[in-house]
């Protein structure tokens, strides 16, 4: 093991403490990018403190995206990583106001959030708590979302930024930071330029536990239903009207009742989840995701929904039906598999902290997933944050400053191993 010739300082807390009261949520209505102006808000506080450090071009863009190189100070030919997190947070629960809270010295037990004491994070539902006693527990005040998605991942960063700035002597490569608007509503790399970052391998800051790496997702693809029904006068319908509502809802009422839905499946299974509908008697709109860990997985979703809504449309026989399938991403193993030192220089980086690294797979998506198809091989490294999209959020001052710890070792360890 290589330890450094010296001690971490750390200001990721501050920073931390500083991000989350920006209100940086994302709004998937809006056809802008960024989807919302006030993600530029905080995009402007973080080139400003980039270049405060001495990062010169560090920038923020039209769009929304931060681009900074921290130079290499090596005379090896090293491969140019880049590290990258996301500035939005979700839509699902409001980011406006946040008021952070810290649990000092956490002695167990359930957390009563402050300002709505309804709001408790019961250590019995947030098993992860058990590895807290004695660090520092950061909430919000119970009102509202923490925002540790992905502001820790922002703040972990810019600490590591920091430290290889101000401490010359640790030898590295080239070093790229990429920060994303709009990655919760599945636009984070959208208008992201990769010739511009000109990295050759890539790390989203934004998993959960302590000491995890994630090199897989899901594969998702959404898929659309449009039915036409048959309308006439309610008062002489008799045997004439076909309504798109309850063909929707026949639809529905159809999948799967004990497997294949978010709420029955764990681990590596997939489902196949509606997610909106919208209509009228004559015309509806049925949406859902459908994901899973193999593309084969999709297909026979796919398939099975296909079949459903066919079963259903024999009691309609004057009605029409369009099934319309979209790509979304793919599993991001498929492209990491192939440059297997991305994870081994990871994996090492973890254990240069003191923790034990965990390989595991994201029952969802990141930024990285699409990166790494678009020719930016990007696993995911832990950020700390957990129940995210919730006003149960939380994140721990010790595991912002073991990912900071982490994202600096690898930084050494891609230039050692060049």
């Amino acid at each position: 093991m290589v330890s450094l010739p010296f001690n971490f300082t750390h200001t990721v807390t501050e920073r931390f403490l500083r991000y989350v009261v920006i209100d940086t949520q994302s709004d998937p209505a809006s056809p802008t990018c960024p989807s919302t102006a006030k993600q530029k808000d905080l995009g402007r506080v973080l080139a400003a403190e980039l270049q405060a450090m001495g990062i010169r071009d560090a920038h923020l863009d039209e769009h929304g995206y931060i681009y900074a190189t921290i130079p290499a100070n090596t005379d090896k030919h090293v491969p140019v990583i880049c590290f990258c997190s996301h500035m939005d947070t979700s839509p699902d629960c409001t980011g406006k106001d946040v008021k952070p809270q810290i649990v000092r010295n956490y002695r167990g037990g359930d957390i009563v959030l402050p300002a709505d004491p309804t709001q408790i994070i019961r250590s019995a539902e947030h098993p992860a708590l058990a590895n807290q006693i004695g660090n520092d527990i950061i909430t919000s005040d119970g009102t509202t979302l923490l925002g540790a998605d992905n502001k820790a991942g922002l703040a972990e960063i810019m600490d590591a930024a920091q430290f290889l700035m101000d401490n010359p002597e640790i030898k590295h490569g080239a070093i790229k930071i990429l920060f994303t608007p709009d990655e919760e509503i599945g636009r984070g790399v959208d208008k992201a330029d990769l010739k511009k970052l000109g990295a050759d391998f890539a790390y989203t800051i934004d998993g959960e536990t302590v000491g995890n790496i994630e090199d897989e997702t899901f594969s998702a693809d959404s898929a659309t239903i449009t039915i036409e029904g048959v309308s006439t006068h309610p008062g002489f319908a008799k045997g004439k009207m076909e309504h798109a509502i309850k063909i929707a809802a026949a639809i529905v009422d159809r999948l799967p009742k004990d497997t294949c839905s978010p709420e029955t499946t764990e681990g590596k299974q997939g489902f196949l989840h509606p997610i909106g509908i919208s209509g009228a008697l004559e015309k509806v709109t049925l949406s859902f995701i459908v994901r899973d860990f193999t593309d084969e997985g999709l297909k026979e979703k796919e398939a099975l929904l296909e079949s459903i809504v066919k079963q259903v449309m024999q009691g309609f026989p004057r009605s029409t039906w369009r099934l319309e399938i979209k790509p979304q991403y793919r599993n991001m193993k498929q492209v990491i598999d192939r440059h297997p030192e991305i994870i081994d220089n990871a994996m090492e980086a973890i254990r240069r902290t003191g923790l034990t690294p965990v390989k595991t797979s994201i029952r969802g998506g990141t930024d990285g997933s699409r990166l790494s198809f678009m020719g930016l091989p990007c696993p995911n490294i832990f950020a700390g944050e957990h129940s995210f999209h919730s006003r149960l959020e939380w994140v721990s001052r010790q595991d912002m400053e073991k990912a900071m710890q982490t994202i600096v070792h690898l930084a050494m360890i891609w230039e050692e191993r060049a």
